[in-house]
C-alpha cells in the first residue's frame, strides 16, 4: 500500500492508498475538504473535530439518501450493502485526524 500526502482544511495528512486507488482517494479527500471548509466558513463552528464530525454525518446522510431509492426498488438489503462503505469512510476520517482524536 502506498501513501499519498493530501491537504484537508489546509492541514497535511499522509494517507494509505491501495494500488490503483489514487484517483478515488483524491476524490474522497476533495469531498471531505469541501464539506469541512463549507462548515468552517459558515463561521459557527471552529473546532476541527466538530467540523469533521458534522462533515462525516453530512456525507453519510448524502450516501444514505442516495441509497434510499435503490433500497425501495431492490429491498432493504441494498442499504445494508452501504454500511461497510460508511464504516470505511469513518475509519479513513479517524486516520486522517490522527492526533486530533477519534470521530466516534
Amino acid at each position: 500500500m502506498k501513501q499519498l500526502e493530501v491537504q484537508i482544511m489546509g492541514q497535511s495528512y499522509l494517507l494509505g492508498c491501495p494500488e490503483g486507488g489514487d484517483q478515488q482517494l483524491l476524490q474522497a479527500v476533495e469531498r471531505v475538504d469541501s464539506a469541512m471548509c463549507k462548515i468552517r466558513d459558515g463561521g459557527k463552528i471552529k473546532a476541527r473535530d466538530r467540523i469533521a464530525v458534522l462533515a462525516a454525518l453530512n456525507l453519510a446522510f448524502d450516501l444514505t439518501d442516495q441509497a434510499s431509492p435503490v433500497a425501495a426498488t431492490q429491498g432493504a438489503a441494498s442499504t445494508a450493502e452501504h454500511e461497510p462503505l460508511l464504516d470505511s469512510l469513518l475509519q479513513r476520517l479517524d486516520a486522517a485526524l490522527g492526533d486530533d482524536g477519534r470521530l466516534l
